[in-house]
């Protein structure tokens, strides 16, 4: 069962994620942040279908990460949930095509490698 919530963890934050750069580069920067528009920023935002759905995916990873710490040790819930940063940036390279340097990939190997331990 940890394994199951782990996996629902790391896909829903994965999802999450990956739509909500989508959506940033295709949207661009917000560039005034002065309070009398914060009201058209988040009607902006609310029209944004694909937003609403990285938002919901967001808010499964959160409960799905509360049920594992209440079903797992911290100890393993964290470092289980950081399989995330692996997939993602796999996913940042070969669907978003954004250029990895060497130590990024070599964080990536180091953390799939604790996961692995985890796994023994």
């Amino acid at each position: 069962m940890n394994w199951a919530l782990v996996l629902v963890v790391v896909a829903a934050t994965t999802i999450s994620d990956l739509i909500q750069s989508l959506e940033m580069k295709q949207h661009g920067e917000i560039e005034d942040l002065r309070p009398g528009r914060w009201g058209a920023i988040v009607a902006s935002i609310a029209r944004r279908r694909r937003l609403i759905v990285a938002v919901f995916f967001m808010a499964v990873s959160f409960f799905a990460f509360l049920k594992l710490l209440a079903v797992a040790d911290l100890s393993f819930a964290v470092p289980a949930t950081a399989l995330s940063y692996v997939v993602e940036t796999i996913l940042a390279r070969y669907v978003l095509g954004e250029r990895i340097v060497i130590q990024r990939w070599a964080g990536v190997g180091l953390v799939a490698c604790g996961v692995a331990l985890l796994s023994l």
